[in-house]
């Protein structure tokens, strides 16, 4: 009886084991999550909590090159070439 207490318990522990490494999990995950994920709203904000807008204002972050940072460049280039 002594023996199956003790396979029981070794039996649990790495039961415990186990359910606390996937508690832990992998840290944040790269890329973007599934469809049916992000459905769920799961994780539909970013770490800790935050979300994917403006301080202080409900308009999404934009991403890539603010607009007409492309025409500066053109606008210098065509005076160094006129003057």
């Amino acid at each position: 009886m002594l023996a199956e207490l003790r396979l029981e318990r070794e039996q649990i522990e790495e039961a415990i084991v186990t359910l606390e490494r996937l508690a832990r999990g992998r840290g944040r995950r790269r890329g973007r999550p599934p469809a049916w994920l992000k459905e769920a709203g799961s994780i539909s904000e970013g770490p800790e909590g935050l979300d994917n807008t403006l301080p202080f204002t409900s308009e999404p972050r934009r991403r890539g090159r603010p607009p007409g940072s492309g025409n500066k460049l053109k606008a210098v280039l065509s005076q160094v070439a006129e003057g």
